[in-house]
């Protein structure tokens, strides 16, 4: 579609530029100047100890062995709060199998955060970190779902344990990372501990909200936990979620990718595109 608004308003201008050559042009340059600077990048990547995860959804029209309403993913990996020059990538594959986090990081070692997406634990080298803002949403999701005029104490307890992390964490958003984790251990940790402990007590339809909060809190106790080990990692997963955001915005406009080529060439630009606004 954007392309499509630029050939319109090129021809409207009088110069007869068509919607493939652009796109050739595009992905001539993805090749011949982009990519190189990309897998500059992505070793540098690899570098740190401490990232972010997250994956979404892309239909391809034209790949090989596969039909045109098929799934396809686009990956986002970026550093964390730590990074003094910010590096964000997008990977373009067809699939989301775990072996596409699993290659994209091989020789990661350090911290992943991520949403919990079981994919994720492949990466070899990972020490797995949960998402607090996921843990929280699912309460979120099951006091809305409480019929009018009714009440769920289990689900407002749930949010109040999560909120009362939030509230904390914002306390120590100044401190150093060395004091920060003296903090949480401190005053988190007894949330944390009186929390397990609690839903441990409780129990829902599986199928439920409720019981989806519940079984995600319970299944990711030991990823949610493991922010304790360290001061730099941050409560949840929203960074990479919010680097994520542009290229699904960004989507909405163009639907879908033609040819995976044509994808793995806007996993590039997006790439540079990001990686330079976080840089200023």
């Amino acid at each position: 579609r954007s392309l499509y608004r630029q050939e319109q308003e090129w021809n409207r201008q009088g110069f007869m530029i068509s919607r493939q050559t652009m796109s050739n042009w595009m992905l001539r340059s993805s090749d011949d100047w982009l990519s190189p600077i990309y897998d500059e990048l992505h070793k540098l990547l690899i570098e740190h100890d401490l990232l972010h995860a997250d994956e979404t959804e892309l239909q391809v029209l034209h790949e090989e062995g596969k039909d045109a309403k098929s799934r396809s993913y686009m990956w986002l990996y970026r550093t964390s709060g730590d990074a003094e020059h910010p590096i964000v990538l997008y990977e373009y594959a067809p699939g989301r199998g775990q072996e596409y986090p699993s290659a994209f990081l091989a020789g990661f070692q350090g911290y992943l955060q991520t949403d919990g997406y079981s994919g994720y634990n492949a990466v070899k080298g990972a020490i797995h970190v949960g998402c607090w803002a996921h843990a929280r949403r699912k309460f979120d999701e099951a006091l809305r779902a409480v019929p009018k005029g009714k009440r769920s104490p289990t689900a407002e307890q749930g949010v109040a344990y999560c909120s009362q992390l939030f509230k904390l964490e914002e306390k120590f958003k100044d401190l150093s990372p060395e004091e920060r984790k003296e903090q949480r251990l401190k005053q988190e940790k007894p949330v944390l501990d009186a929390m397990f402990a609690w839903a441990n007590t409780r129990n829902a339809a599986p199928k439920s909200k409720l019981g989806i909060a519940l079984n995600y809190l319970k299944n990711q106790w030991d990823d949610l936990a493991a922010y304790l080990q360290d001061g730099r990692i941050e409560l949840s997963n929203n960074r990479a979620e919010r680097s994520i955001k542009p290229f699904v915005i960004s989507r909405k406009n163009f639907l879908f990718a033609n040819t995976a080529r044509g994808a793995k060439s806007s996993a590039v630009m997006f790439s540079l595109i990001e990686t330079a606004k976080e840089n200023g």
